[in-house]
């Protein structure tokens, strides 16, 4: 059985399962923003769909609003952005399919996994 981001808790891939110390670094990210510093953090989670190509590389969460996240998004048409993304949406929409990838480790700043998904037209984790 694979476990939760060395929490020894089992796997849930979901959404809805960030786990609880990642959520945290994303919301220490979003508050260095908040606060206006000008930083180029690594993403902290990745989420896609199952069966499709959309993904989502995720850096920070509003510390006024944890649902609203910022990062990479591609919906599998080809034109990677960064932008926010609302979890209670991707939720909402696809729940079934989005998945949290628990084996995800950032290889490069957010700039950088950018500048690589626009050559690519798409995010390549």
């Amino acid at each position: 059985m694979r476990e939760r981001l060395g929490t020894g808790e089992p796997a849930n891939d979901d959404v809805n399962s960030i786990p609880s110390q990642l959520r945290a670094r994303l919301l220490d990210n979003g508050t260095r923003t908040a606060n206006g510093e000008d930083h180029d953090p690594y993403p902290v989670v990745r989420l896609f769909v199952a069966d499709g190509p959309a993904s989502w590389l995720l850096t920070e969460l509003d510390p006024d609003d944890p649902d609203l996240a910022y990062g990479l998004c591609d919906l599998g048409l080809g034109a990677p952005v960064l932008d926010y993304v609302r979890l209670s949406d991707l939720a909402t929409v696809a729940s079934d399919h989005i998945r949290c990838d628990a084996d995800f480790a950032a290889r490069q700043t957010l700039s950088a996994y950018l500048r690589e998904a626009r050559e690519a037209c798409a995010i390549r984790p």
